[in-house]
């Protein structure tokens, strides 16, 4: 059974179908490389695109604004759920926070981190590359989408303990550069993107490292790509059920 929700944002209705509360275990296509066929894993990420959005990723160069998050059982309840200021934060924090964003972008290129395209049939109504859409335009504070995409996430995801979810929203005035490489420091662009991360959780929610996540939209060539996602897995193990591709390309 489907259960549609309505969100009204920047003037435009946000239409997202959600299936029942129990956790969902439909087949999925095995492998990384049936998934490559499939959804459209294609084309290599520049690993000077990813170095060059982590060096804003420091105390000193942050570009991140807002933080938000859920805390989620084994079995993909949501425990708790929190939205803050990034830069309301303890400096601690802040650095704790800046690491587990930062395992994204600096993660082996091509390997841990990978492309993946969201076709046409991906960008339909309801789809959560249209949630992915409005989140980004929001700056993560709406809470009520923010709840749907943890709810869609733990249906599906699969953990070996509790988790969390963390969203960060950043923004990044790309600079232009001179043929020679040489920024002339006037931009270019403003790229606004999401980073998810998920990291297992122990004691007080003390996150570990990120295990999976993903970067939207793409950094390719210097600038936002709406069509494209670089996906993180720490183990490489792409395509399997239950994983975050299988949840930003779910079809319902």
């Amino acid at each position: 059974m489907f259960h549609r929700l309505l969100f009204f944002y920047g003037g435009c209705v946000i239409i997202l179908y959600t299936k029942n509360s129990m956790k969902q275990t439909a087949a999925y296509p095995a492998g990384g490389a049936a998934f490559c066929r499939e959804r459209g894993c294609m084309g290599k990420i520049n690993r000077e695109d990813m170095l060059e959005l982590t060096r804003r990723m420091t105390l000193r160069r942050n570009c991140f604004d807002r933080i938000a998050g859920a805390y989620l059982d084994e079995e993909g309840f949501v425990d708790g759920t929190f939205n803050k200021h990034f830069h309301r934060l303890s400096q601690k924090d802040q650095q704790i926070n800046l690491d587990i964003a930062k395992a994204i972008p600096f993660s082996d290129t091509n390997v841990q981190l990978k492309e993946y395209v969201f076709g046409g049939a991906d960008q339909r109504p309801g789809s959560i590359w249209q949630l992915l859409m409005a989140l980004k335009e929001c700056g993560l504070k709406n809470d009520a989408m923010l709840d749907v995409f943890y709810e869609e996430f733990g249906k599906v995801y699969r953990a070996d303990g509790s988790y969390a979810v963390y969203f960060f929203h950043g923004s990044y005035d790309v600079p232009l550069k001179a043929s020679d490489k040489e920024s002339l420091w006037e931009s270019e662009e403003v790229y606004q993107f999401l980073i998810c991360a998920v990291c297992p959780v122990s004691g007080d929610y003390e996150p570990g490292k990120p295990e999976c996540g993903f970067l939207f939209p793409a950094f390719k060539d210097r600038s936002s790509d709406t069509e494209r996602v670089n996906i993180f897995q720490a183990a490489g193990n792409f395509g399997e059920a239950g994983g975050v591709e299988e949840i930003l390309f779910s079809r319902q």
